[in-house]
């Protein structure tokens, strides 16, 4: 047997397991599913890092354990909804004309600019907690400056893409 053959049998329209037989869509679902999952432990663990960052800060408004589970939890809940924009709205031309704006693509620049962000926060913190640097307060409120804006952003753009989405399928 081939080995095209044996990849064109793999990605068949439908898997048969047995007598049960799988819907391709609904294997690409779940992938996707795993996928959005897998962006929010990683949004996890950056408000990880930010979070203990923050903890470290002697004499601030970030002294209760609190706040690493809420950069948590923020973190999740931003990558989980900014990064992984649906396919029928980012990415898709609607116009060949450059000057034409379709209302989805300030979502994927806010997307950009939050994933941005909120990677810049989680390296700084990082590099804080490995290094066991001793920073001033004004450095270490930058980086949870960034992490919220960051995080911002992806919330943001995530919610304008879905409701463009929603408005485009109404129509």
């Amino acid at each position: 047997m081939k080995i095209s053959s044996a990849i064109s049998n793999a990605f068949s329209l439908k898997r048969h397991v047995g007598s049960f037989r799988i819907a391709r869509s609904s294997l690409i679902k779940s992938a996707h599913i795993l996928e959005r999952i897998g962006l929010a432990a990683v949004g996890a663990s950056c408000g990880l890092y930010v979070g203990a960052t923050l903890l470290r800060e002697k004499g601030g408004l970030f002294e209760s354990g609190w706040i690493v589970l809420l950069t948590m939890l923020y973190g999740a809940i931003s990558c989980y909804i900014g990064i992984d924009l649906s396919g029928n709205v980012a990415r898709k031309p609607t116009s060949s004309i450059s000057e034409e704006w379709t209302g989805s693509e300030s979502a994927e620049i806010m997307s950009a600019a939050g994933t941005f962000g909120a990677a810049i926060a989680a390296t700084l913190s990082v590099s804080i907690l490995v290094l066991d640097q001793n920073l001033p307060n004004g450095l270490i409120g930058f980086v949870a400056g960034c992490w919220v804006v960051g995080s911002s952003l992806q919330v943001a753009a995530g919610t304008m893409a879905r409701s463009h989405e929603a408005s485009t399928n109404e129509q």
